[in-house]
């Protein structure tokens, strides 16, 4: 996706305005925190032209299987004929154009989501599929984005420290069922995981048509390391992606899809073609006769729904602790998960930003029995001993990053990276020297 001069400028102002944040004393910013947010979506917005008007919009929300839930929406929508674009973790498509999302942000900032939307109104797409998060709300990325529908998949502790509470944190999720309300599109849908313990609480949220869905509502389905079968209004269909949260993103995108007219036929198909997801349970192959599963698993219950999806295999995981300095309860949470499934631990690097990440990893190991777990920083030294104690069917699970593009350092510096081409190049390198 090319820009013009006009564009180029407004990414530069928008750097700008990045950099008079820092230079703001704290007590100032945070008193005028809310309009400074509110005046930047407007002026976004209208520097653009109010493009989510002319497009239907179509947001997911959730902690976790957000953007896998967007890929599926967008799959199930090309596949019935749409042009679309697609905002979220993973990439930006517009019509049959993508690039890598590389600003380690899931929503980036109001100028770039409303530039993003203007292009796709002037390619004619005739939806967009977008991620907003709950760090998007409390800074209003997704204000002035006038939604068509919102998919809530799920919720969790995350983001605590940055949110101050789990309250904080459920509302800021709420905050985007109140734009979906006051949003002028008709009609406005609002699809909603049943089986999720706050799912009242976005139902009560005004919409014109209100979906639900539940695991029962497949049933029978089969969970299998290849993918899932199930059922839906008594016809039974098959998915390439594997886990029982992957049910739930497919239930949620179909629940939406239905209320677009989208048959059974057409998902079929389009749960066919789809093989996979970038970073979300991804597997790498190289010609190894074991598995090398790539996850951007990050929470502890988005780390044990992976395991449990191998755990009838011997399993070599490679985990770290993403974020230093921030959620530092996941540590021994996901430290002991990785006990509870993992037959070898490694021990590795993720994102530090400014805390040590033998720190990091150290406190994680403190919560495994002795003689559990070896520290490895070096994320691909540390990936490259987990592929060299495979054995044929075993499994080497390597989570926290996913499609992220770098690892953070200290000063906010930043490594370029990807587990998935690392892992590739180490399998085939071990391969190469037997």
């Amino acid at each position: 996706m090319k820009y013009n001069i006009k564009e180029l400028l407004n990414i530069m102002i928008d750097k700008i305005l990045r950099h008079i944040e820092k230079l703001i004393p704290i007590v100032v910013y945070n008193f005028l925190r809310p309009y400074y947010h509110f005046c930047l979506s407007f002026a976004g917005a209208l520097i653009y032209r109010f493009p989510s008007r002319n497009i239907k919009i179509v947001a997911v929300t959730g902690t976790k299987g957000k953007s896998s839930t967007t890929e599926i929406v967008n799959a199930f929508l090309t596949e019935a004929g749409y042009k679309t674009a697609l905002s979220n973790t993973i990439r930006f498509k517009i019509g049959d154009e993508s690039i890598d999302n590389k600003y380690k942000m899931s929503m980036p900032g109001r100028f770039y989501m409303q530039r993003f939307l203007r292009r796709a109104v002037d390619a004619k797409c005739d939806y967009a599929v977008v991620e907003i998060t709950s760090q998007g709300a409390i800074t209003y990325r997704h204000l002035f984005i006038d939604m068509n529908a919102l998919i809530f998949t799920n919720i969790s502790p995350e983001h605590i420290e940055a949110h101050g509470s789990y309250e904080n944190y459920l509302n800021a999720k709420l905050s985007i069922g109140d734009a979906l309300a006051k949003s002028k599109k008709r009609p406005r849908v609002l699809v909603v995981n049943k089986n999720d313990k706050e799912a009242m609480k976005f139902l009560e949220k005004s919409a014109d048509i209100k979906e639900t869905y539940s695991v029962r509502d497949a049933e029978p389905y089969e969970i299998k390391k290849e993918g899932i079968d199930f059922t839906l209004n008594s016809e039974k269909i098959s998915s390439h992606l594997s886990g029982l949260f992957n049910l739930y993103n497919i239930l949620g995108a179909i629940s939406y899809v239905k209320t677009e007219g989208v048959s059974n036929g057409i998902i079929k198909v389009a749960l066919d073609k789809l093989g996979g997801i970038p970073g979300r349970v991804q597997n790498i192959e190289a010609g190894q006769d074991f598995k090398v599963i790539v996850d951007y698993a990050h929470t502890p219950d988005s780390l044990e729904k992976v395991y449990q999806v191998f755990e009838h295999t011997r399993m070599i995981c490679v985990l770290g602790n993403t974020g230093g300095g921030r959620d530092t309860w996941k540590r021994k949470d996901m430290a002991l998960i990785a006990d509870k499934y993992c037959d070898e631990i490694i021990l590795a690097n993720e994102d530090p930003y400014d805390e040590d990440p033998m720190k990091i990893v150290s406190k994680m190991k403190s919560f495994l029995p002795e003689n559990r777990g070896q520290i490895i920083i070096d994320r691909r030294e540390a990936i490259n001993k987990a592929i060299s104690l495979a054995r044929a069917g075993d499994t080497v699970i390597i989570t926290g990053k996913g499609t992220d593009p770098y690892i953070m350092t200290a000063n906010n510096t930043k490594i370029e990276w990807s587990d998935a081409k690392v892992a590739y190049e180490e399998i085939k390198n071990i391969h190469n020297k037997k």
